[in-house]
């Protein structure tokens, strides 16, 4: 982000009342604000309860999927690898070839390539810490080919979030062997990342799909996994994608997260911005439509610990059409995040009221700046 004293006082001279529209766009690019959109927020949504779709209609084809992002209004999108691989799991070039031409044509930076190894049923037992020592070996090598995918698209990050990895039941699996097959395996990626020049990052989920935990079931744990494998690699080049509604999965606050892994030394690799309700499951729904303090917060502690990276929408908007959804959530969040923009301009203010321990005397620092700005 691009932040100056200028700027900040642009907050209240120009940048006043609701901002949408162009002056949405005008705000983000002063600030320099990268806000991304994964492929998948803007297709056909399926679940248990809808398995032909909410919008059976839609063309879901990624070319469909990256002209509705444009459309929205979004300048960044993620990918998941498997766009680019067949039924054998071996690339097609020509996907990619298409996908990079339709980037330029519609301005689209590329920004993560997601590993999508939980949607097929071969991995149902787990990808890098399946029981079978073949299926491991398989899944790596799916990890591996999707760093020369991202390197090929144009990403800057390749991230893992390994959706069937981890256990239903007790007793299920060993949880030392699961913890180090999938360490090691991180190990190895990281290693392939650093010499594409690539960040790789993991995301970490309470549960769901597996319902018991998943072997990366809090974002600290992650950290402290990028942590291990960057000092052995000698190198930043691990770190963690962060997604709002799996913290409030387990109830924690988002933006201490955000702290902790600035203070570990562990970079975000990326922002996933959506909304969830405390000890739900990952709802993913249009951002900014939970709890605005805690949004708030969550985007200040961005600022406030120098994120330069992207915020990108990982939303499911289901019975919304995705175009609209897309674009209500990169609003809400403009908003928010000058909201957040906001109160770090008076940051000497906020800390003065924390030294003194006067909790009344925090709130009323922020309170306008929150409910009012």
């Amino acid at each position: 982000m691009r932040i100056t004293k200028e700027n900040l006082a642009k907050l209240e001279e120009y940048y006043t009342g609701y901002l949408e529209g162009r002056k949405l766009d005008e705000f983000l690019e002063d600030f320099d604000i990268k806000f991304a959109c994964g492929h998948w927020a803007a297709g056909d949504f399926l679940d248990r309860f809808a398995t032909e779709g909410y919008w059976p209609e839609l063309d879901s084809s990624i070319e469909a999927q990256m002209k509705r992002v444009a459309k929205a209004g979004v300048k960044g999108i993620e990918f998941h690898e498997v766009l680019f691989i067949d039924e054998n799991l071996k690339v097609v070039e020509d996907r990619i070839t298409k996908v990079k031409e339709l980037l330029e044509k519609l301005g689209l930076t590329p920004t993560t390539m997601n590993v999508n190894m939980f949607t097929d049923p071969r991995w149902k037992l787990g990808s890098v810490t399946n029981p079978k020592k073949e299926v491991r070996e398989k899944a790596l090598e799916v990890l591996l080919q999707a760093a020369d995918i991202a390197k090929a698209i144009g990403c800057q990050t390749l991230s893992f979030w390994p959706g069937q990895d981890g256990w239903d039941y007790n007793f299920e699996v060993n949880y030392g062997k699961q913890f180090e097959w999938f360490l090691d395996a991180c190990k190895t990626v990281a290693k392939r990342c650093k010499e594409l020049g690539l960040r790789f990052g993991i995301e970490a989920k309470l549960k769901e799909p597996k319902e018991g935990n998943m072997v990366v079931p809090t974002t600290h744990l992650a950290g402290w996994i990028a942590h291990i494998v960057n000092e052995e690699l000698g190198d930043k080049v691990m770190g963690v994608t962060i997604d709002y509604g799996h913290e409030q999965m387990y109830a924690v606050e988002p933006a201490f997260t955000v702290y902790v892994l600035n203070r570990m030394g562990v970079p975000i690799t990326n922002f996933h911005v959506n909304t969830a309700k405390l000890h739900s499951n990952d709802e993913d729904r249009v951002f900014g439509t939970g709890d605005v303090w805690r949004f708030v917060d969550y985007l200040y502690a961005a600022i406030d610990i120098g994120y330069d990276g992207w915020f990108s929408e990982d939303q499911f908007t289901y019975r919304m059409d995705p175009v609209k959804g897309i674009a209500l959530s990169k609003e809400l969040f403009g908003n928010l995040m000058k909201k957040a923009l906001a109160i770090y301009a008076r940051k000497d203010k906020l800390e003065e009221a924390r030294a003194l321990g006067d909790q009344a005397e925090v709130l009323n620092v922020v309170k306008k700046y929150i409910l009012t700005f």
